[in-house]
């Protein structure tokens, strides 16, 4: 029978230093307990091992399974991120195409080759759209640290305190989120 130490709080606990618990499904009364036969023992412990056997052939049947699981998944992410990728370019080729012909074609007017300018610009604006890349309107709106980046503080009476005066290079969006921030020179008014 097995001791219960009592001491400490651990009421319950076996005191496993000294006694193991006898086994719960024993047939015979605690009275009558005959020693068990070292062929049933050496049974018992090559059935345990044909049990930890199979355990650890599905503990590394499943490590393996979840390794090539998650190297499929990099993988099919990697594939999603060029085709993707692939798809996004293959809207901007015809724009690299458009201005190929403009820059070989010869003896064309300044005010053709402008017009033909601002026609691949729109080109390439209505791919951007396409694409879910929006412009960030930045001149005269209230600055935004959050969409722009100061270059500049300029004082000005013309352009109402901490609006956006001009923008120097053009910022981005695609949906919510920021590609790039608006370079602008931000209005500062002295006289407050």
């Amino acid at each position: 029978m097995a001791k219960v130490n009592k001491g400490n709080g651990d009421a319950g606990r076996l005191d496993l230093e000294h006694e193991l618990p006898q086994a719960e499904d024993e047939s015979t009364p605690q009275g009558d307990a005959q020693p068990t036969q070292p062929s049933q023992l050496e049974a018992e412990v090559e059935n345990l091992k044909s049990e930890k056997a199979t355990y650890l052939d599905r503990l590394a049947r499943l490590q393996a399974e979840f390794d090539n699981y998650r190297k499929r998944a990099v993988k099919e992410q990697q594939d999603y991120r060029d085709y993707a990728l692939a798809d996004a370019l293959k809207q901007v080729l015809p724009i690299l195409d458009s201005l190929d012909r403009a820059l070989k074609t010869e003896n064309a007017s300044t005010d053709d080759f402008r017009n033909g300018i601002d026609l691949i610009d729109r080109q390439f604006h209505d791919v951007l759209s396409r694409l879910g890349v929006e412009p960030i309107q930045a001149a005269g709106q209230p600055f935004d640290p959050n969409l722009h980046q100061a270059i500049q503080m300029v004082d000005t009476e013309e352009v109402v305190d901490n609006h956006v005066v001009d923008e120097l290079q053009r910022g981005y969006k695609i949906k919510d989120r920021l590609l790039r921030p608006a370079m602008v020179r931000v209005a500062q008014n002295s006289k407050k």
